[in-house]
């Protein structure tokens, strides 16, 4: 099971032999060379356990949350490979990390109860080792919660230094009791780290870490810090080593991806990376989240319309209809200017699918105010929306915010809210029947063995007949019957 070489595989980017690496030296100071030492140090902590056990150690990744942590677990797996551990999908395993979300409070709740449930575990299975990380650690009360009420929980950090993974296992294998490494910010990228990726044909890019919008409802620059942008060349030779893998699809991956490269010494816009990225052989098709209508430039658009390789599927966050509660929510733009932002997207690229977040509920959200938000889902139609009931983050201003809107009042505009998106929706989707199109093949069907689920380009899913030699190709398809939110179709 311990693979004698970092190889050049799906798994990680470039050769190091950790059998060469003295482990009893002192670390260097460098990354990534520190963390390919820890890597070796605690992949002969596994082996020995290992030993000791009588049979190979497990770790199972359970993310909550978005796309960016869904990333990380990915560079969290590839470590967990590396120094001896197999892949698991049970709870009931040898190291158990969480990568929490905190979002929405019924994300931490969720966290929270699962590890009543892993504290049962743990006293039947004392050598189990248990890990959160992620944004929900970035919250002071919670890592004090934790360590006062959930002591058996062996290793706690946080978004700023989750690259430091193989050097925190190693501490918990050397230390008695809880690790805490929590970082309030960081400037610190680290490239040329192992990634056990979800899918051969298809993957997520960071391009920038971090966000400057400040919204005021939201935790996510609190907990992930200030944008950082990585170098072109780095995501750039990333995403060739990709291709050269297999991979055909990739997503790129930023807080707000259209502030990419501000920060950078030479600055360079979203829209000219993603033409850079067009430019890479083997790249059949771009994918990025999520933008921030604030700053959409007409030269992203002029980009999108001209690809023959970005997707055809923008997600447009609304958050509100209106006006007032925009600026209350420190969006930086106007019902107006979104709409008109729409109008310029939709008669550049025609054929463009639009998805959004709406909140309901925010402090002091009037009638008035919610009809603002119905009028603007009636007139850009979206494709799909995800609709959310306001949650109060403490440590944001909104949560100190007078005039919290009832819970009965929210939902019953939620309610209304989500009738219109999905009516909408559906009529939208019911248009496409009967056309052919393309879909990326991703996986077998769960519910039907003999069917195959991919995507268009638009992000539709899509069912048809096949078999799991079809995961990762391409197929056209007519798209025969509309389920109101996905398709079924043959092959052409």
């Amino acid at each position: 099971m311990y693979d004698r070489k970092v190889r050049k595989s799906r798994k990680m980017y470039h050769e190091i032999d950790l059998d060469k690496i003295d482990i009893n030296a002192t670390p260097p100071t460098e990354e990534p060379a520190r963390q390919y030492y820890f890597m070796a140090k605690a992949r002969q902590y596994v082996k020995e356990e290992t030993l000791r056990i009588g049979r190979p150690l497990a770790a199972m990744v359970k993310t909550f949350g978005c796309q960016m942590n869904a990333r990380d677990s990915e560079k969290l797996r590839g470590i967990l490979e590396i120094i001896g551990y197999q892949q698991s999908e049970s709870e009931e395993a040898d190291f158990v990390i969480y990568n929490t979300c905190t979002v929405r409070e019924n994300a931490n709740n969720k966290v929270y109860g699962r590890l009543g449930y892993l504290n049962n575990w743990k006293k039947q299975n004392p050598h189990t080792r248990i890990a959160l990380c992620g944004c929900m650690m970035q919250e002071t009360a919670v890592v004090d919660k934790l360590r006062t009420s959930y002591r058996f929980v062996d290793l706690i950090f946080g978004t700023h230094n989750i690259y430091k993974f193989a050097e925190l296992v190693t501490a918990v294998f050397e230390n008695q009791g809880m690790v805490i490494d929590i970082w309030e910010d960081t400037d610190r990228i680290v490239e040329e780290l192992p990634v056990e990726r979800k899918y051969s044909f298809k993957s997520g890019v960071n391009i920038m870490f971090g966000c400057n919008n400040f919204c005021s409802y939201c935790i996510v620059p609190y907990v992930r810090g200030r944008e950082r942008s990585r170098s072109p060349q780095d995501i750039l030779k990333e995403i060739r080593r990709l291709s050269r893998d297999g991979v055909s699809e990739v997503m790129l991956l930023g807080q707000n991806v259209n502030s990419y490269g501000k920060n950078l010494e030479e600055p360079m816009s979203f829209a000219r990376l993603l033409a850079e990225v067009e430019q890479i052989e083997g790249i059949r098709r771009i994918r990025f989240m999520t933008s921030h209508p604030k700053d959409l430039s007409q030269e992203l658009i002029d980009v999108m319309a001209a690809s023959g390789k970005i997707c055809r599927h923008l997600h447009l966050p609304l958050q509100s209809g209106s006006s007032r509660i925009l600026k209350e929510m420190n969006r930086r733009y106007t019902k107006e200017q979104y709409l008109a932002l729409v109008e310029r997207i939709r008669r550049a690229i025609p054929d463009i699918a639009i998805t959004t977040d709406i909140i309901v509920g925010f402090p002091g959200e009037t009638e008035e105010d919610f009809e603002e938000t119905m009028d603007v889902v009636r007139r850009v139609r979206y494709d799909s929306a995800f609709t959310f009931i306001y949650s109060k983050r403490t440590g944001t201003p909104a949560a100190v915010m007078e005039n919290q809107v009832p819970e009965a009042v929210i939902k019953e505009r939620f309610d209304r809210l989500l009738g219109e998106v999905q009516q909408i929706a559906s009529q939208k989707a019911e248009g496409l029947t009967g056309q052919v199109q393309e879909i990326l093949v991703e996986e077998v069907n769960h519910q039907d063995a003999s069917l195959v689920t991919g995507r268009l380009s638009n992000n539709s899913v899509v069912h048809i007949p096949g078999d799991a030699s079809m995961i990762g190709t391409y197929v056209k398809v007519e798209l025969v019957e509309c389920r109101g939110f996905y398709y079924y179709g043959k092959a052409v």
